[in-house]
């Protein structure tokens, strides 16, 4: 990190786990994508790289999104909110799909109050098996 890098992240209300939520948002369409969580190492490198670079929380690691699906998330325009404890990153989603399923948004489960339950209300763009191949 240089100087400039540090005061940017300096600015950041991290929580007690040292992370800050960042939401993916398509900047062309302003559909949310996703929901992700950044530290410090992984905004540094987001601002250094211009894409989208997360710390997964499962794999304790950071995560360039799109490593393996080539998906992707091109950073247009990163935004703080005002109580500086959540990040909007503005993002040209390369290929379409921000989600593992294979959809484009992770937000695609709509909660029906007819039928009392979740209801997947976006289609798959794309079959997650041939995104992911098995190893």
């Amino acid at each position: 990190m240089n100087k400039s890098t540090d005061s940017l992240i300096d600015r950041i209300n991290w929580n007690s786990q040292g992370l800050i939520p960042a939401i993916a948002q398509d900047a062309e369409t302003k559909k949310v994508l996703m929901l992700a969580w950044m530290n410090a190492d992984a905004l540094a490198a987001s601002l250094d790289r211009g894409e989208a670079i997360y710390w997964s929380r499962s794999r304790q690691r950071l995560w360039h999104k799109g490593e393996s699906s080539g998906h992707t998330q091109q950073i247009i325009d990163m935004r703080l909110d005002c109580d500086a404890d959540t990040l909007l990153l503005l993002v040209e989603q390369k290929g379409g799909i921000a989600c593992h399923t294979g959809r484009e948004s992770c937000l695609y489960q709509q909660f029906s109050t007819e039928q009392n339950q979740w209801v997947a209300v976006e289609p798959v763009i794309k079959d997650p098996d041939a995104i992911y191949p098995t190893k």
